[in-house]
């Protein structure tokens, strides 16, 4: 039985490792390739993208996938709507590794927008300390708030950044330890935390954190994503898979 999962998230790498102990399984985890480095995984690698849903579609056939997990980041928004045409397309079935968002609770001195150019915007005109952990790929959003001391933390290094003129560069991978969180939100005197509602355990400390220390927190909603199954555990989607096992004495023949 063969499983293409669309990968980069902690959930992702989790579901790697159970299919590495399923001999019955022929998975392949797929990354977009835009960390430089990522972490070694224990099935089958490919790197980089399909070439929009006409290529995930030539994939999926060409490999004689049974199952298509999208275990993709919650603002990947794009590759989730490429899953979902690719494997309405195809007859693949299809599902999705999700986390649910974070929700506010008390305490919380939450900022909720739309999108990096709204988070960019609500941190205000006053110059504040900023802890910056959205990303490195939209960064450009922030340029229209340049008096802002930002502390940026990445995984890879985020290129050009002559319009964040006053800025600090941290490298590293959650997850994150509330007690490190904290420490760093106190010795770079934040004012205020800039995120992604990205959902999960790995990067969450840094909303507790918050929430202790009483710092306001902007952070984007995550986008609208198809309408397929979702799962929040590695044994649903296992569950998932066998419930979507093809008869063993039917070759599949999909596509053709």
């Amino acid at each position: 039985m063969r499983i293409l999962v669309l990968g980069g998230t902690t959930e992702a790498s989790a579901l790697a490792r159970a299919l590495a102990a399923r001999p019955d399984l022929d998975a392949t985890l797929s990354l977009a390739g835009r960390t430089e480095a990522p972490a070694a995984q224990p099935i089958p690698t490919r790197i980089g993208g399909f070439g929009g849903v006409a290529g995930l579609v030539e994939w999926l056939r060409a490999e004689r996938v049974d199952v298509l997990v999208d275990a993709t980041h919650p603002f990947a928004a794009q590759m989730s709507r490429h899953a979902a045409a690719a494997a309405a397309e195809t007859g693949v079935a299809l599902v999705a590794l999700s986390r649910p968002p974070w929700q506010r609770e008390s305490g919380d001195r939450w900022i909720e927008v739309g999108d990096l150019d709204a988070a960019a915007r609500a941190i205000g005109e006053t110059p504040r300390r900023v802890l910056l952990t959205t990303g490195r790929l939209g960064l450009a959003a922030f340029e229209v708030a340049p008096q802002h001391h930002y502390v940026i933390r990445t995984i890879d290094h985020p290129g050009d950044l002559d319009g964040l003129p006053d800025h600090v560069l941290l490298f590293d991978r959650g997850p994150f330890d509330l007690a490190a969180e904290r420490a760093l939100m106190t010795a770079a005197q934040i004012d205020v935390v800039v995120t992604k509602n990205s959902g999960g355990t790995a990067t969450k400390a840094k909303i507790v954190a918050a929430r202790e220390l009483g710092l306001p927190v902007v952070i984007v909603q995550p986008p609208a994503r198809p309408d397929v199954p979702v799962v929040h555990s590695v044994a649903a989607v296992l569950a998932f898979v066998e419930a979507h096992r093809p008869p063993s004495e039917v070759p599949t023949e999909r596509g053709e």
